[in-house]
């Protein structure tokens, strides 16, 4: 079998961008866009999208541009969000909540089969009609429920331990929001959200430009 060419990181964080992009071209009715008019529109160069783009096999014509449905639909594909993922979530308190709430709002081939906490006075509570379980049932139901996906909305010092055994249990994926690094083989993927470093960033760029404009 032909091995796929590798592709960096840099460009796969790009692709829901443009989808989003995309998403909302589809909403206002617009067929066609140039890579000119796309750069105009989301920042990146036009040799920039056509670089990325070429990756996957370009999908622009010459002279045309690009099909703003077909292109759509190709990057949801190559995300995999042609077909539907099911996915734990692993902490019901305010984070979980709102993870489960935006999963549920954008639809996006996410679809929450089952929460779980450790908290009595969670445990038992519904969730957008998903009822939140003890983690004590989270082996059986990741195996009897075939769930590939995982988001972690607990202590750091829990995270470790607990994605370990639910990567031997048949987790492929973690979307890791525990404010710690989680260390998995190398056939599990881990998207580590760190909330707080985020909003440092944002501090940081901030502060810099008030000391520019102050100077």
């Amino acid at each position: 079998m032909k091995e796929k060419p590798k592709i960096s990181n840099a460009v796969i964080k790009r692709l829901p961008r443009y989808r989003r992009y995309l998403k909302e071209l589809k909403k206002k009715g617009v067929d066609k866009i140039s890579s000119n008019e796309f750069s105009s529109l989301i920042g990146y160069t036009a040799s920039q999208i056509r670089q990325d783009l070429n990756n996957f096999g370009g999908f622009g014509q010459q002279g045309y541009g690009y099909n703003v449905n077909g292109l759509y639909n190709e990057i949801s594909a190559i995300l995999g969000l042609d077909k539907q993922y099911k996915m734990v979530v692993v902490g019901a308190g305010n984070l979980g909540q709102a993870i489960i709430n935006y999963t549920n709002y954008y639809k996006a081939g996410f679809l929450v089969k089952g929460i779980f906490e450790v908290n009595p006075k969670l445990i038992g509570i519904s969730v957008r009609g998903v009822k939140v379980l003890d983690t004590d049932e989270l082996e059986n139901f990741i195996k009897t429920h075939g769930i590939k996906i995982a988001a972690l909305t607990i202590p750091k010092d829990q995270a470790p331990a607990i994605a370990k055994k639910m990567a031997e249990w048949g987790i492929k994926g973690f979307w890791n929001f525990a404010p710690i690094d989680l260390h998995l083989p190398d056939n599990v993927t881990v998207e580590n959200v760190h909330l707080a470093e985020s909003l440092m960033t944002l501090t940081y760029n901030v502060h810099n430009r008030e000391e520019s404009e102050n100077e």
